[in-house]
């Protein structure tokens, strides 16, 4: 289900600084395209997402974010 995926990438990123689209579509098994439309998602539920551009970039969760 999409809002368990959800509740995990956030989870995920949460123990990490930043994590790679790609990094994030090999642990649960979709696409880019779907990590990207999941961040939108994870954006409007009101979680603070960062991203970084470049061959080093990804996403990730503002430090003064809390869950």
């Amino acid at each position: 289900m999409k809002i368990d995926r959800l509740l995990s990438i956030v989870i995920y990123m949460l123990n990490r600084d930043l994590v790679s689209a790609r990094e994030l579509a090999e642990r649960f098994e979709v696409t880019s395209r779907t990590i990207q439309r999941d961040m939108e998602s994870i954006e409007l539920a009101g979680i603070p997402i960062y991203t970084v551009q470049g061959p080093h970039g990804g996403y990730g969760i503002m430090e003064s974010f809390k869950l």
